[in-house]
């Protein structure tokens, strides 16, 4: 059987699929293999075994690291002035620079035994959230030696004598780090870097050592002005075979420091107008000896894969804080404003259109949370899940982006005027940043997220390549015959379980029953396994063509990204008690991620270039029409409303947004006028009623009222001084800035309320 099978089936089967295999380029390969494959692998399967996922760990933070975000970190955060640090200083001050060494902010991710925090990936994420709710470039400035930089790629791949050298100074700050790796002609490609070393011998410390000669200009270096030592990506050369047979050895990180002669740095970019060190770096024939290199000779080529699993695992944690950090501060205050602000006599939450707004903010940064902390659950596990944190940076970026632009709108001109009482401008102006960096956002999407996953998380796909390319062709041949047909059960089993999941509407599919989501996980069971069998399709007809077709593997691995945002939600709900108070939050965020999944399943197969293809998949995927709908507006307006009462639920939803216990802080001060202004809510009710009673007259200015109110009885002297305390408070929180004619001087007096 096995002999047919191979003559008659995978034999020609193998000749077409090397014949269509997508051609990779080393870096791509490399890339590829790098990394590991977590809950993705379960999703694209088809067939995701949910009772995995809600056994996966619960972050939480140790009792170490709770102590510093309670104490080190509220210290830090008390300190930093944003505006001051942006508009004046154009730096963080030397008192936070030293605060951050001597308190080893720059080591949260290196060993304790050279002196660092060695703190979790969650914990590295909380802090870096938190500092972004008070400061976009003090948090930059943190993250960015705890991501991808030489303390993680030291720690991964260093010989013993860099680490014992270099670990503890970047751990105390005697040594500030940066690493180079994008240039004017290589960003996303980093593959295509020109910066380029030469094996040689050379003169180093009067003696002449075998080193290389370096050549190199890069740009938009976070730290790069102030750094002490750089890490450098660049390729390798070997000419002259000192160090082997091969003349080209590819991409090689190595560690300088700053003040080796021929190195260039202190020139400063300014990004956006934020205040965090970024700059350019170049050097022209600078000879390092050769075990700079970062893990010796031994790692001499190999630094394109030292870079991916190691930005696989920064990428999943830096940016997307930057991200949650939004939806935290955004909840926070733009809930607390929209209660504040009034128009025609009522709080502007009340309006069904504000309430829509609100509602997206709010549901949304209950994704973005439950994202957060599902991703980092995976880098604490030991995993190192590219598809994962790609999903991570480029969904949690953007819907950053568009809660921000909800909280712009709600807060209208409020938002739009600088100084110390625009607390989010400076997002406004970071949000730019996050979307671009380590893989711009158009990028991650088209390429990186379905393009790596396709072939990297599928069950089957990789173990056919490898056994297409095997040297061994009988071996190769047999691997190839046993691996297709298990594939070919896989995609008809997937099929029949896709179209037999739409027709029942998943109402028999085995999932957890323990819980108050069954039908959730149903659903999320259906779209998975639509996903398996539109992937398996998509690879079929497109072959190697399927990454040069950006639009539809852009469309999959939305579908993908939006199914691990709904397995997110869940995750969070269930280790978090589902609370009911939560369920709206979770309805929002699963509706969305539903509709937008099938949505991208639609237009994919809408658009596939083999027509009759696409027009089969979706009779088997959606055989009575995609019925999955965005949020209701009710569901929204729930949301609005859970939003502008304070108390434990909003304290939760918010936990990691800073506010400041300074009485002219922004956010405090939003935040006291709210629960003021709250506090009376009965108080003015009744006043409202004895308006309409004509107890009082309803058109006197406030304090007469509340006056006329006492002599009535309807209030009591302290009910009448609390209502106005309310209402001064809430004058003064929804104030702009204002300034000397040269803004040069901020005169806004935040402490004076109008005759009421």
């Amino acid at each position: 059987m096995s002999t047919f099978r191979q003559k008659w089936v995978s034999g020609p089967a193998l000749k077409w699929f090397r014949r269509v295999l997508p051609p990779l380029s080393a870096t791509e390969k490399e890339a590829m293999e790098a990394g590991s494959v977590w809950w993705e692998g379960e999703l694209f399967s088809g067939q995701p075994d949910f009772t995995r996922l809600l056994e996966y760990p619960k972050p939480q933070l140790s009792d170490e690291e709770q102590a510093f975000i309670d104490n080190e970190l509220e210290i830090l955060l008390s300190q930093l002035d944003d505006y001051h640090i942006m508009q004046h200083e154009k730096d963080l001050p030397e008192a936070i620079w030293n605060f951050l060494r001597q308190e080893r902010f720059f080591s949260l991710i290196i060993e304790k035994e050279y002196g660092g925090r060695a703190f979790s990936a969650y914990a590295n994420s909380t802090i870096v959230t938190k500092i972004a709710t008070r400061s976009i470039s003090a948090a930059v400035t943190v993250m960015v030696p705890n991501s991808l930089g030489p303390g993680e790629l030291l720690t991964h791949y260093g010989t013993q004598e860099q680490k014992e050298y270099w670990l503890p100074r970047l751990a105390d700050g005697r040594d500030i780090p940066c690493f180079a790796l994008t240039g004017p002609e290589a960003g996303s490609d980093a593959g295509g870097i020109p910066d380029k070393g030469i094996v040689c011998m050379g003169e180093f410390q009067g003696e002449e050592v075998l080193g290389i000669r370096l050549t190199w200009n890069k740009r938009y270096i976070t730290l790069a002005p102030v750094a002490t030592v750089l890490g450098l990506a660049f390729k390798l050369y070997d000419p002259e075979g000192l160090i082997g047979d091969q003349p080209e050895l590819g991409i090689t990180c190595a560690l300088i420091p700053t003040s080796h002669p021929g190195v260039e740095i202190g020139e400063r970019h300014d990004p956006m107008g934020l205040a965090f060190m970024n700059g350019p770096t170049r050097g022209k024939d600078v000879f390092i000896p050769i075990d700079w290199i970062i893990g010796g000779q031994q790692y001499a080529g190999k630094g394109w894969r030292m870079l991916v699993e190691c930005l696989s695992a920064g990428r999943g944690i830096s940016l997307p804080a930057l991200g949650a950090a939004i939806g935290h501060l955004a909840t926070r205050t733009t809930g607390a404003y929209a209660y504040v602000r009034k128009q025609f006599g009522v709080s502007i939450g009340r309006f069904e259109g504000v309430g829509e707004a609100l509602g997206r903010i709010g549901g949304l940064t209950y994704l973005l949370e439950a994202t957060r902390t599902l991703t980092t659950t995976a880098l604490d596990s030991g995993e190192k899940p590219g598809v994962v944190t790609a999903i991570a940076k480029y969904h949690m970026t953007e819907m950053g982006r568009t809660i921000l632009a909800d909280a712009m709108d709600i807060h209208a001109g409020r938002a739009i005027q600088g100084g110390p009482m625009n607390y989010l401008s400076t997002h406004y102006l970071g949000i730019p940043i996050a979307i671009t960096v380590e893989g711009a956002n158009i990028l991650t999407r088209n390429l990186m997220i379905f393009g790596q996953g396709a072939t990297r998380c599928h069950p089957f796909v990789l173990k056919e390549m490898a056994a297409a390319a095997d040297p061994e062709a009988e071996r190769g041949a047999e691997a190839f015959d046993r691996w297709l047909f298990q594939h070919i059960g896989h995609t008809a089993g997937n099929m029949g379980r896709a179209f037999g999941l739409a027709l029942t509407s998943s109402r028999w599919v085995k999932v957890p029953s323990n819980c108050a989501t069954k039908r959730e996980f149903q659903h999320l069971s259906r779209l998975c396994a639509g996903l398996a069998v539109t992937s398996d399709m998509a690879m079929l007809t497109l072959g190697g063509a399927l990454k040069r077709k950006e639009l539809i593997s852009a469309r999959l691995g939305d579908a993908l990204a939006y199914l691990y945002m709904a397995s997110a939600a869940l995750k969070r709900f269930a280790d978090e008690g589902q609370q009911a108070a939560d369920r709206p939050y979770l309805d929002y965020a699963l509706a969305h991620c539903f509709c937008r999944a099938a949505d991208a399943m639609k237009e994919a197969l809408i658009n596939f270039p083999n027509r009759w293809a696409g027009w089969l998949l979706r009779a088997i995927i959606f055989p009575l029409g995609q019925h999955y709908t965005p949020p209701k507006d009710a569901l929204a307006l729930e949301i609005a409303q859970s939003m502008m009462v304070p108390g434990k639920q909003r304290d939760r939803m918010t936990h990691l947004c800073f506010v400041g216990k300074d009485k002219d802080d922004a956010i405090g001060l939003m935040d006291t006028a709210f629960v003021a202004l709250y506090e009376v809510m009965p108080i003015e009710k009744r006043l409202q009623q004895a308006i309409a009673a004509k107890t009082v007259n309803g058109k006197l200015p406030l304090e007469e009222k509340l006056h006329a109110a006492e002599k009535a009885g309807v209030l009591s002297s302290n009910e009448r001084r609390m209502v106005l305390r309310a209402e001064q408070l809430r004058y003064r929180a929804i104030q702009v800035d204002h300034f000397s004619p040269d803004l040069s001087e901020v005169l806004t007096n935040k402490g004076q309320a109008p005759k009421l």
